[in-house]
């Protein structure tokens, strides 16, 4: 929680504590030995074959050259053209190692290796390079969007998931129309913005821009999305409060269908593992099949 005091002296910038990124030289995944929500078992494991790791140019229109970001694409790249994919947009931590486990249990979602999952490091995340911002973060998400674009992937067959920070390109995305508009949007442990970021830290009614330069709103973004959405959240969540936050988001949302997995119980960061592995496989195809 961030005190008053620091709020109120000015000293305290929330764009720069809201990206913590690590650099990297190389990504692990499944020998990374790094902090992590969770560790999957052997049944989740992902054939070598079906990891790609490559690099994307992703270039904001104030930029003059690309800068390259890295990705990962759980699945058989020659398959994108029929499969369904997950396009996985992480949290603010670390790198693709962290969320690496995350992005394995959605590729097992429904059966063994049954869903393509694309996830990117945002620029200054991992081994991305450039510094991290809020432009670049949507610009590094649709840059990989339109590499499932150019490898024939359909808007029906497109998931978007986006988890706490993630929240932000997943309903920015999807609710302005890029190449690619995403069929389903998966919201997990969302924000609704900057502005109850601040105000739930400082508690005062206080300007987001005193702290912040930051534009983001997924409280109001939601409500031009119609895609059928499933919110997930677990409601002893410290980080984004489940009623001041994830509920918000829910109850703006006005489109063709909505569901929501509430955990009791379940803080930010383990609502898979409070909630069971199984049952949230289960609950999460059910959402994608509907």
């Amino acid at each position: 929680m961030i005190s008053v005091g620091v709020v109120l002296s000015g000293c305290f910038k929330l764009d720069d504590n809201l990206y913590n990124a690590e650099k990297i030289d190389g990504y692990q995944l499944d020998d990374f030995d790094g902090e992590q929500d969770f560790v999957l078992d052997d049944s989740y494991d992902v054939p070598s074959h079906l990891i790609n790791i490559f690099s994307l140019n992703s270039q904001m229109a104030s930029e003059s050259t690309p800068t390259t970001i890295y990705a990962v694409y759980i699945g058989d790249v020659n398959r994108i053209k029929t499969d369904t994919v997950i396009m996985y947009c992480h949290g603010n931590k670390s790198h693709m190692d962290f969320y690496w486990q995350r992005a394995k249990l959605l590729a097992n979602v429904r059966e063994k290796n049954n869903y393509g999952v694309l996830m990117i490091d945002y620029r200054g995340f991992g081994m991305s390079e450039g510094k991290s911002s809020e432009e670049g973060m949507y610009t590094d998400v649709n840059t990989g969007l339109n590499w499932l674009y150019q490898n024939e992937l359909t808007n029906d067959r497109l998931i978007m998931y986006g988890f706490s920070l993630g929240t932000a390109p997943a309903c920015e995305l999807a609710a302005n129309t890029r190449n690619m508009v995403p069929s389903k949007l998966i919201l997990e442990a969302p924000f609704a913005s900057a502005e109850v970021v601040v105000q739930d830290a400082s508690v005062l009614a206080m300007p987001a821009s005193f702290v912040t330069s930051l534009q983001i709103d997924n409280a109001e973004e939601i409500k031009k999305i119609n895609q059928p959405f499933l919110w997930i959240h677990g409601t002893t969540d410290k980080k984004n409060s489940f009623n001041t936050h994830g509920q918000v988001v829910y109850d703006n949302y006005k489109g063709s269908y909505k569901e929501s997995i509430i955990v009791q119980g379940a803080g930010h960061s383990d609502v898979q593992v409070i909630y069971g592995f199984q049952k949230y496989c289960k609950d999460v195809d059910s959402f994608i099949k509907k």
